[in-house]
């Protein structure tokens, strides 16, 4: 494996590290970008340019990390040259007559025939999709043993458009999932969040996928209101800052945590980026700036890198816009915290994300809200 960063922005045009990767068949080039539409083409075009014959993937972001940099206007990538795994990128676009069970399945099954495959790296738009549906497909087909990580486009704190990239062409409706193959190929991958409850847990009691009507019997618009106190006013902007843990009875991981995207005022509803089962039970959470910070790392020091002997690695680390606007000028420790854990010859890239998907303990991919995931790939 050979890998190089480069990183653009407006003021300055496309900078690098210098890295080895070369252009081909085998080498992947993601890309992670907020920039207008005008500048994109541009810088994308420039990049193009240096890789021809490689393979892209890409999406819109709410920031962007490189290295230990945090990025809010810009483009970050990274080419990785694969020496001995073999890649497979198929994307769908998602029409309203989709649903989003239907295009995790087709994706997965696309890629499930794939001899030796290892891994599956998801980027899908962030606005129209339900991700817990979209894993369920993945699921129903590889039922944990491929592991699949990956993430939703953002649009900064706007929430109006995102776009997904396959090849050098741009789309606001388009899942893609890459497929990486191989004997010689090694990932570990890890997600932690931080936050820190309040209040006691309560029984969702009335739900459908990511509405949520009821909790203990109680509209759960006005319940959740009373917690917010004063910054009930400025739903649903300061829902990102009071996310809900949410457990089934009976699981043993870390809580998920779901953010809010939407409220029903008439059916004092709320809506979330990922379902709320009927029958869970939730539990309000709050910003602790330290503890944000503490997830990052452990979320690093978490995964299994047993196989890795040295040599070039890659980290894609994707955080919630979320735990962005929490950190405010703090973000780059996170980032920092999560580059210490690693080992010295590792690229990172990443970004700020409208969801965060990565397996449970059972091997099942699931969505993550308020997360710091990790993604980890390297040969041998």
């Amino acid at each position: 494996m050979k890998t190089a960063l480069h990183w653009y922005e407006p003021d300055k045009g496309w900078e690098s590290d210098k890295g080895q990767a070369g252009d081909g068949p085998d080498t992947l080039v993601l890309v992670f970008g907020s920039l207008p539409q005008a500048q994109l083409q541009d810088a994308l075009g420039v990049l193009h340019a240096e890789y021809p014959n490689s393979l892209f993937m890409g999406c819109s972001t709410a920031g962007n990390i490189v290295d230990v940099r945090f990025l809010e206007q810009g483009l970050v990538a990274l080419a990785v040259e694969f020496e001995h795994s073999s890649l497979i990128l198929n994307c769908l676009r998602k029409t309203p007559e989709d649903d989003s069970l239907s295009v995790g399945g087709k994706l997965a099954e696309s890629l499930a025939g794939c001899e030796d495959l290892n891994s599956v790296f998801v980027l899908s738009e962030g606005l129209h999709i339900n991700a817990s549906q979209l894993v369920q497909g993945f699921n129903q087909v590889f039922r944990g043993r491929i592991p699949v990580t990956g993430g939703l486009a953002g649009d900064g704190t706007r929430f109006q458009s995102t776009w997904v990239m396959q090849q050098g062409e741009i789309f606001d409706d388009m899942i893609c999932a890459l497929g990486i193959s191989g004997r010689r190929f090694g990932m570990a991958y890890g997600s932690r969040g931080g936050w820190d409850v309040l209040g006691p847990e309560r029984l969702v009691t009335r739900s459908e996928e990511n509405v949520l009507y009821e909790l203990d019997g109680q509209p759960a618009l006005g319940l959740y209101k009373r917690y917010l106190g004063e910054r009930a006013s400025e739903l649903p902007a300061s829902g990102m800052l009071f996310p809900l843990a949410l457990k089934a009875e009976g699981e043993e991981d870390e809580p998920r945590v779901r953010t809010i995207l939407g409220m029903d005022e008439a059916q004092q509803s709320i809506t979330f980026a990922g379902d709320i089962p009927q029958g869970g039970l939730v539990q309000l959470m709050r910003a602790n700036f330290d503890r944000l910070i503490d997830g990052a790392e452990d979320a690093a020091s978490s995964m299994d890198l047993a196989s890795y002997a040295g040599g070039p690695l890659c980290c894609i680390a994707i955080s919630c816009v979320g735990r962005r606007l929490v950190l405010g000028p703090r973000v780059e420790e996170e980032i920092e915290a999560v580059r210490e854990r690693l080992p010295a010859e590792t690229r990172q890239i990443g970004f700020y994300s409208y969801g965060e998907l990565s397996p449970l303990s059972s091997g099942l991919c699931d969505l993550h809200n308020q997360t710091m995931t990790l993604t980890l790939w390297w040969e041998y």
